[in-house]
């Protein structure tokens, strides 16, 4: 949110802040100043540089609250100084608006500041000069280039979310219609983000901040509940603490106590989620205890349980198996003075550090203390997955959709056979859990077991499963997978799989649907893709509008092209050159026209998959006389002559049709629908089933009629059969069961 006053033109003079503004101004960097005394002389000397281009560039501009625009670049670095990010992120921090606003060019950035700098601005810049459909698109694509640029460098986001941090707390200033979406916006992306990367005490105050701007009254009223409560349980919350530190000093144990109060958006969503009163949530009101080792941790759980009684099933160690963003702490819930329930939490201060600040913990502690280098390595191990999430999905929206699922803060830990521990979404099921492992696994997992058992590939893993992956060299990934899987990483491996085998199966069903439009021309074969045709196919791709011969041939195949008009031009192409169509076979393909769709014959085995689809309203089987439709971008689709929905098509889009045909030895069975009609016995069903099955007819669906009992029913099956001799077969066994009064091939409806 960019809220400026833009210097007012022509004749009326420009805008200028007051002396008392300017004066607030300056006063607010001699603050930013003051922070940095972490940094080297020099450091803060390029610092002060980038206040003084920003100043200049925002120069007449105001926020909405009157105050000069400058005030908010530093507030944003003033925030990145509290988690002592280096010189260059608080120089991006200063500019982050100089590109979008005042007119400043990237080149000019790294002509003055250098090219680190100049990258974190415009991965923070926004894409105003883009025009997009819907709003929604115009987020999702905003959304993308911010988190691959924090995928490139972690600091983006950082600078990004301290800005967003100081937006939230003007937000008061800002008209009051865009309260609802910015906060909103905030809720739903940046929030999780911060979670995600450990920015706790961010986290808690953009969710505090986005609640009392999108439900001003039920804020009101939930923080004036908490003030009240507050003050009731003063005199607990004092004699719980002179307990704990009496108890620690007794043990010889130095403790650091800290009082920890539920923010008011995490009280009202408790409330929401599980139909509580105020009165009935028990967990407002914590502590925090800070000791100086790990082992200590453990220790001073010991004295806590000697002193109060822990309430069963509400300890968690989170030091053993830290959360997906760093967080490491030991949690307990014990039952305090007048039976009040008060939860503990026990962590060292490197630990503190990482919990609060997560990935800036890695500045904050100079990578020092382990806890840095882990919170480091697990905000990277997120971050990196959005690049392999990138490389396979170049449509925003959907890459947006992938990573939206990675931001829920709910986690699952689960085991490999070798008890590594891994962590997914909660709701995550085995497929995720192979391709979270590598995604060569994922591609080829066939089977699971977990705890020993073997399981479906569907079955949501839950804490402390042990899970084994079954792998096959023949197994490839479902596209039913994609109802089930919770990960973006699986969810995108699996799309891109299916995306890349469905384009070279289309690439191969185009080459032969060119190549017969071109036999109908008087040609052969399709010109080679060598040297002597590249000019040609340079040309007809110039046509098309293809880059390469390869995407030309796919769009054949997924019907974004028709076959005969890139014949025709390329026997035009041909002419040019002075090549002529074979008479002979071109007389010939016109005197064989009237026997079928014009150019020529597909011939089908089954083997086709994903670029050939059998009509779900006529479901042909070999031995039928069938007809192609090439659709629009979903391959070729196989009707039978008689199916009256095929009939209709060609009769709106005839020269989408082609002639297929079926090959005299089909690989595979196919599937077809047949009715059969049955008095109402006990059993009957079973019979006509095991005929079916006796007859080698695999059924792979069954509904009965809908309706009240009567004397007779009809029995609907789809079944897979070899062909029609198979298949009148299958009915004539049908036939002979007892019970069975007919039995038919279901037909289309005309």
């Amino acid at each position: 949110m960019s809220a400026v006053v833009k210097p007012l033109t022509g004749a009326s003079p420009v805008l200028r802040p007051s002396p008392a503004a300017l004066n607030a101004a300056a006063a607010s960097f001699a603050a930013l100043t003051d922070r940095l005394d972490y940094l080297g002389a020099e450091d803060i000397d390029l610092v002060r540089r980038a206040y003084r281009f920003a100043d200049e560039a925002h120069l007449g501009q105001l926020r909405n609250s009157g105050e000069p625009y400058i005030t908010h670049p530093i507030a944003v670095a003033a925030q990145c100084a509290e988690w002592k990010l280096d010189a260059q992120a608080l120089m991006a921090a200063l500019l982050h608006d100089a590109i979008e606003d005042c007119g400043v060019t990237k080149s000019e950035l790294i002509e003055r500041f250098g090219a680190p700098v100049a990258e974190l601005v415009d991965g923070l810049t926004k894409l105003d000069k883009l025009r997009f459909n819907t709003r929604e698109e115009n987020q999702a694509e905003s959304f993308r280039k911010m988190l691959l640029a924090m995928a490139r460098d972690v600091r983006v986001i950082l600078v990004k979310l301290a800005d967003r941090t100081h937006n939230m707390r003007t937000l008061d200033d800002a008209p009051r219609e865009k309260w609802a979406r910015i906060s909103r916006e905030t809720l739903e992306i940046y929030a999780p983000i911060a979670h995600r990367l450990g920015l706790n005490q961010t986290y808690r105050e953009l969710q505090d901040l986005s609640f009392r701007h999108l439900r001003p009254w039920r804020y009101s009223v939930l923080s004036k509940a908490v003030a009240k409560a507050r003050g009731r349980r003063r005199d607990l919350i004092q004699k719980v603490q002179q307990e704990v530190e009496t108890s620690f000093a007794a043990a010889g144990m130095s403790v650091r106590i800290a009082g920890r109060e539920k923010t008011l958006y995490s009280i009202y969503r408790k409330m929401d989620e599980k139909h509580l009163s105020f009165a009935q949530v028990t967990d407002i009101y914590g502590f925090r205890l800070i000791v100086p080792t790990v082992i200590a941790c453990y220790t001073g759980l010991g004295i806590l349980h000697q002193m109060y009684k822990p309430l069963p099933g509400k300890f968690k160690d989170h030091i053993a198996i830290a959360k997906l963003n760093g967080y490491q702490s030991l949690h307990t819930t014990l039952v305090g003075p007048s039976g009040v329930n008060v939860e503990f939490q026990l962590r060292t201060e490197a630990m503190h550090v990482v919990a609060e600040s997560g990935v800036a913990a890695h500045w904050l502690y100079k990578a020092q203390e382990p806890a840095a280098a882990t919170s480091e390595r697990l905000g990277a191990k997120w971050l990196q997955s959005l690049l392999d999430i990138q490389d396979e999905t170049r449509d925003a929206a959907e890459f947006w959709d992938h990573v939206k699922v990675d931001l829920f803060p709910d986690a699952v830990y689960v085991f490999t056979p070798k008890s590594q521990i891994m962590a997914l979404p909660r709701g995550a099921t085995v497929v995720d859990f192979a391709y979270a492992i590598h995604s060569n696994i994922g591609d080829h997992t066939s089977a699971a077991r977990i705890n020993g058992d073997q399981v479906p590939l569907r079955t949501e893993l839950k804490n402390g499963d042990v899970v084994e992956i079954i792998t096959a060299p023949v197994s490839t990934p479902n596209p039913a997978w994609l109802g089930f899987v919770r990960t973006g990483r699986a969810r995108s491996k699996i799309r891109h799989y299916l995306k890349t085998l469905a384009h070279a199966e289309s690439e191969g069903l185009g080459e032969k649907l060119l190549a017969q439009a071109l036999r109908a021309e008087g040609l052969g074969k399709l010109p080679d893709d060598d040297t002597e045709h590249q000019a040609l196919w340079e040309k007809l791709l110039r046509f098309t509008g293809n880059r390469t011969r390869s995407e030309l041939l796919t769009d054949i195949g997924l019907g974004k092209r028709i076959a005969s008009i890139v014949a025709k031009r390329l026997m035009a192409l041909l002419a040019e050159r002075g090549e002529k169509p074979d008479a002979l076979m071109l007389s010939r393909e016109r005197f064989t026209a009237h026997e079928g769709v014009s150019q020529g014959a597909v011939t089908l085995d089954g083997s086709e998959n994903s670029s050939v689809r059998f009509a779900l309203c006529c479901r042909p089987i070999p031995g039928d006389a069938i007809v192609g439709y090439l659709g629009h971008g979903e391959g070729l689709v196989v009707h039978t002559e008689e199916c009256g929905v095929g009939q209709r098509l060609r009769y709106k889009d005839s020269e989408r049709f082609f002639a297929v045909e079926w090959a005299d030895e089909p690989v595979r069975t196919f599937e077809t629908g047949v009715v059969v009609t049955v008095r109402n016995d006990k059993g009957v069903l079973a019979r006509v089933a095991a005929t079916l099955a006796d007859a080698e007819a695999d059924i792979t669906h069954v509904e009965m009629a809908d309706e009240t009992p009567q004397d007779s029913t009809d029995l609907r099956f789809v079944i897979a059969v070899r062909d029609r001799n198979h298949l009148d077969a299958v009915l004539r066994a049908a036939r002979r069961t007892p019970s069975v009064l007919a039995a038919a091939r279901m037909v289309p409806a005309p």
